[in-house]
């Protein structure tokens, strides 16, 4: 089965209140989630079984908050949805 790949693009990237990046990509690709500005130099990236991905309690419904290497990225994509499953998706067994 071929790896689960995915990218999103114009995502807000924040760390600590701090905006990173206001039009930032996600990538998932060969087992790694990367978090890349706009001009794909690379913000952070992790093996996603060390990756914690989640949607805040109370925050706006295109949010998502994520843990990669101990530091916590807020999120703010179009559907948060796709990324969580596009998550999860790629970190299950393949058989």
């Amino acid at each position: 089965m071929a790896d689960q790949e995915y990218n999103a693009t114009g995502v807000r990237i924040e760390r600590s209140l701090r905006s990173l990046t206001r039009a930032g990509q996600i990538r998932i690709s060969g087992g790694r989630l990367a978090l890349l500005t706009s001009y794909g130099t690379e913000i952070d990236s992790a093996p996603l079984g060390s990756v914690e991905a989640h949607k805040p309690l109370f925050a706006a419904r295109d949010r998502a908050l994520a843990t990669l290497n101990g530091n916590r990225y807020s999120l703010t994509l179009g559907t948060r949805d796709r990324f969580l499953k596009a998550v999860e998706a790629a970190r299950q067994p393949r058989a």
